[in-house]
């Protein structure tokens, strides 16, 4: 018999203590590109956990990648921090250095406005299942090196533009 989570009272909403992270919702919105992009990540599931908590100053994943799949395009922030932590599988790391096979228990940060491109890769025949950790800062611009996309947070959300700053429709 399972017991329900124990619940706290936070800001007049009742959040739990805990929950069993596989089980949480799946992000209703498999993406936030814009096509041709969208479609590129049939197999990647995020369940975003912070939110489950209040967090509001940072967020948390977890992702799941299907075999063939990748985690998004290649990118790198300007004001936010990105750190991941894999929990099953073994996901390729693409970075500006290359490919670099990640393991469980390992982890990788990528501090903001340090130019390094990267994104997972699940070239393997199992699941990738790893944490993201990122911060929310405002303001927050990405590049993409290897595609014609930006990105720029605005109080509406992200809006995202050709290089030559055309925007998607």
């Amino acid at each position: 018999m399972r017991v329900a989570a124990p619940s706290a009272r936070i800001a007049g909403m009742t959040q739990p203590l805990s929950i069993k992270a596989r089980e949480a919702e799946p992000r209703r919105k498999p993406s936030n590109y814009p096509e041709p992009f969208r479609s590129m990540f049939p197999g990647r599931v995020k369940r975003p956990l912070g939110e489950i908590f209040g967090l509001r100053n940072f967020g948390v994943n977890l992702t799941q990648l299907a075999p063939g799949t990748a985690s998004a395009l290649r990118h790198v922030h300007s004001r936010q921090d990105e750190f991941i932590f894999v929990v099953t599988g073994r996901p390729l790391l693409h970075t500006d250095e290359g490919m670099r096979r990640l393991e469980p228990g390992d982890c990788a940060g990528f501090p903001a406005g340090t130019g390094n491109g990267h994104r997972l890769v699940n070239d393997t025949d199992e699941e990738v299942a790893y944490l993201e950790v990122g911060d929310r800062t405002a303001g927050d611009e990405v590049a993409y090196p290897d595609d014609d996309i930006k990105a720029v947070l605005t109080e509406a959300g992200w809006k995202f533009a050709h290089k030559d700053g055309t925007p998607y429709e």
